[in-house]
């Protein structure tokens, strides 16, 4: 295993392991007392329904109560219902404490069994990676400093996380349809109107999943809901579940004074090869997910901020080449599953020499040719010629 594929299958070990350790004083010193999980089937008295998710510890951390500079300009009159839209997805950006909380809140099986909540954390900063008015892309870096068995805290680690993008009344999104397959669809003028697409790309900036939405504002919080999205199934779900295949559910953030949050209510269905809902027992259960962006301060960031310099560039042509891809076609199937098979490493390695020698030149050409290369090694064969 090399370095780049052992640093980041520890970071993500890190976020979806399977300890059985409550999380709920993750970002607390690790000589702290942990308090009892909370999210979770209160009234079982069953040991194994312990929560499941990472087991390690950050060091303390501040957290900034005060309102943002960005919420406070979400919160000025006058605006446009298109601006404060704007301002409601800038106000994502910034450094936080992430918690991550999920439940199966519901099994549709004619034997249930409950499945173990999952908890876990992160240190995160998500970075405005461009703002063209009605376009508005966001990535996300994990940030992550661990307390150690000895007490003593780690040098940061850096790892590109998900990235979001924002489109005012998108008339084309690309949308998972399952089995590793995308397929672009396109949405006449009159259904879009007032509306914006969210679009999320994994780790690699190959695609995720997509969904139209209208932002609501008042006074104590800016709110946007998806529609009903399928998406692949996520770390924390393949690596312990093989009885389902896709998710589908709604996806709803909600910006506030001091951060941000993402909810997520899921089926988890099943589906063949061509797509198509099992028809004798289509959904297993239902789960509900929380996702808790809190402001912190007085954490030293940096890391991510020199990585995201330093490679913004080469991301930038990953992320062109993407779009070259379905431009040139309403469908594209990857060999498997980006992380399952861990398909984003040459892209990983690649970003991490960049990102540690700036001042080496890029052969532009051979870059371009590199990045098309480990996008066709990605695909099922037959997919279109960039």
């Amino acid at each position: 295993m090399n370095r780049i594929h052992a640093l980041v299958a520890a970071i993500f070990v890190l976020l979806a392991g399977t300890a059985s350790r409550s999380l709920a004083a993750e970002a607390a010193p690790a000589t702290a007392t942990p308090s009892r999980y909370t999210f979770s089937w209160p009234l079982s008295a069953d040991p194994s329904l312990g929560p499941r998710g990472g087991s390690t510890r950050g060091p303390q951390m501040t957290f900034d109560t005060r309102p943002s500079a960005a919420w406070q300009a979400l919160q000025a009159t006058g605006l446009s219902d298109f601006e404060r839209d704007r301002r409601a997805i800038l106000a994502m950006a910034g450094g936080y404490r992430v918690a991550f909380d999920f439940l199966e809140v519901a099994d549709f099986r004619a034997e249930p069994k409950r499945d173990r909540p999952y908890q876990s954390w992160g240190t995160e900063y998500v970075y405005v990676a461009a703002d063209r008015g009605s376009f508005i892309s966001l990535q996300h870096l994990l940030v992550m400093r661990i307390v150690g068995r000895d007490g003593k805290v780690t040098e940061p680690f850096v790892t590109k996380h998900w990235r979001q993008d924002w489109t005012y009344q998108d008339t084309e999104i690309v949308e998972y349809s399952g089995i590793n397959r995308w397929q672009r669809r396109t949405l006449p003028p009159e259904r879009v109107q007032g509306t914006w697409s969210q679009a999320v790309y994994q780790v690699d900036d190959s695609p995720r999943y997509a969904s139209l939405g209208r932002w609501q504002h008042s006074a104590g919080a800016s709110t946007w809901i998806s529609g009903d999205t399928w998406r692949p199934l996520p770390r924390r779900e393949w690596s312990v579940r093989k009885d389902y295949n896709v998710l589908i559910g709604t996806n709803r953030h909600t910006v506030i004074a001091t951060g941000w949050l993402q909810e997520e209510n899921n089926v988890k269905a099943v589906i063949d090869a061509a797509g198509t809902l099992d028809a004798t027992l289509p959904y297993l259960a239902r789960e509900y997910g929380i996702a808790r962006y809190e402001r912190i301060r007085d954490y030293d960031f940096t890391a991510g901020d020199r990585y995201f310099e330093r490679t913004r560039s080469f991301w930038e042509a990953v992320r062109a080449a993407w779009d070259r891809r379905f431009a040139a076609s309403p469908s594209l199937t990857l060999v498997a599953a980006v992380d399952q098979a861990d398909l984003y490493v040459p892209f990983f390695e690649r970003a991490e020499a960049i990102a540690q020698n700036p001042s080496a030149a890029v052969d532009a050409n051979e870059q371009g040719a590199f990045i098309e290369r480990t996008i066709d090694a990605m695909l099922v064969k037959g997919s279109p010629a960039r």
